[in-house]
């Protein structure tokens, strides 16, 4: 979910509610379609239900209380259907609904979804401004004080529609469904991925064509900010790990382009360009530990129709240009995760991290009985640092002056699903994020 801002208290119930609502901010947006076997629970087979209460405060949204339930396996293996919805006295509350990898009877190597949520919070930020001056700081750069932001209470609207198709080659030659069997969380079937990068031998590669809407208002000094955005993005990926829920070997990549036509309410056209790759290493084994991995990824991009034009009173404004939210913004729950969401924006980005990803030999959740229904399959230590910044262009800039920032965290594996409790801290803040899945 968006604008779960740094979590100060949470309960077990909203790690688990986690399981059920994959975000929208989730990079990348295509996905391997599988199926999954637990050998501990092999009596349900692939089918998995889970409904439950969750609660967590917020500096943003106050103490909140929610419900949330999700069911995969029913009607079609791969299928995933989820809700949540929340509230708190400090006025915040949620809908959310959403459907991942339906699979059309008539085209099997096509996939379906689409999520929604309608949400009112007390608190958000706008790390922009409608016009600049050019001899200032602009809000969001990469040279900004953490100060330069409008706040205001509203809406966050969004929803988001995805088709999928997995290409007939490498790993899914024969079917665009991958099997996976696992014995404690670690992969006891055939990898996914190979030895070496070769799409048309192993891995999978999938195309996207991704449609979303969001509408946010802010209310800035100079006036309102219509912060709405409805693109299309087209998009293509390579997956040539292990498992690609818990990579241990292998690597991704994924292009993308994204394009808002300034459809509707939208106030403006844009586009925006990207690329991400990853790679896994695995250390193998140790006495205390059953996996030791060091995860490497990096993500770039470019607005590549921005255009600035200088106003009648000096001032600057920007055309083309992506919403604050979107493009090449760094901060939040993925992306130097010490710093709040979207706390860095500009026409263009670079960004790069290191996890060391230690997967104890010894679960305590695993052993506490009346915990057993998360069915936990491992506990996982992270370090990790990050580095990267914004710039006004795609040039050498982006090679100086970096934002860094450095943190733990502690994963846990419920019924083949990994949740995070990431901690970082920076020369500037720090933060913690509760969230599904790895980073990357």
């Amino acid at each position: 979910m968006k604008n779960m801002h740094s979590i100060k208290i949470f309960s077990l119930l909203a790690l688990s509610s986690l399981l059920i609502v994959p975000s929208l901010s989730a990079r990348p947006n295509t996905t391997i379609k599988s199926t999954l076997t637990r050998v501990e629970n092999q009596e349900n087979g692939t089918k998995n239900k889970l409904i439950l209460p969750y609660a967590f405060s917020t500096e943003s949204m106050g103490f909140t209380m929610g419900v949330g339930g999700g069911m995969k396996g029913y009607g079609q293996e791969q299928l995933l259907l989820g809700a949540t919805a929340f509230y708190s006295a400090d006025e915040a509350a949620g809908l959310f609904l959403g459907m991942w990898d339906y699979r059309p009877s008539f085209a099997n190597r096509f996939f379906i979804g689409a999520q929604g949520m309608v949400g009112h919070y007390p608190t958000q930020r706008a790390y922009t401004k409608l016009a600049f001056d050019p001899n200032t700081t602009r809000p969001g750069s990469n040279d900004s004080d953490m100060e330069q932001y409008g706040e205001d209470s509203g809406y966050d609207n969004w929803t988001d529609f995805k088709l999928e198709y997995v290409l007939p080659m490498g790993s899914a030659r024969n079917d665009a469904m991958q099997q996976f069997t696992l014995k404690r969380g670690l992969l006891q079937s055939a990898p996914v991925g190979g030895d070496s990068w070769n799409p048309l031998e192993n891995g999978v590669t999938t195309l996207l064509l991704r449609q979303y809407n969001r509408y946010r208002t802010f209310e800035l000094d100079e006036g309102d900010v219509d912060a709405t955005a409805h693109p299309v993005q087209v998009a293509v990926s390579y997956f040539n790990t292990d498992f690609p829920a818990n990579p241990s070997t292998g690597s991704s990549q994924y292009f993308g382009v994204t394009h808002d036509f300034g459809w509707l309410e939208s106030p403006d056209d844009w586009t925006f360009v990207e690329f991400e790759a990853s790679k896994y290493f695995s250390l193998g084994d140790s006495d205390w530990a059953t996996q030791r991995i060091i995860a490497l990824n990096m993500w770039t991009g470019d607005n590549t129709s921005w255009e600035e034009t200088t106003n009648a009173d000096g001032t600057v404004s920007v055309n083309h240009r992506t919403p604050f939210y979107e493009g090449a913004t760094l901060g939040g729950f993925y992306r130097m995760r010490a710093y709040p969401v979207d706390r860095f924006n500009d026409k263009s980005v670079i960004y790069t991290t290191a996890e060391y990803r230690y997967t104890l030999d010894w679960n305590p959740l695993g052993n506490i009985s009346w915990l057993r229904f998360l069915h936990s399959d491992w506990l996982q230590l992270v370090a990790f640092a990050e580095g990267g910044r914004v710039a006004n262009d795609y040039d050498s800039d982006l090679l100086k002056d970096w934002k860094v920032d450095g943190g733990v965290s502690i994963r846990c594996m419920f019924s083949g699903a990994v949740v995070r409790l990431d901690m970082a801290v920076s020369d500037e803040t720090s933060s913690t994020w509760v969230m599904f899945g790895h980073p990357f």
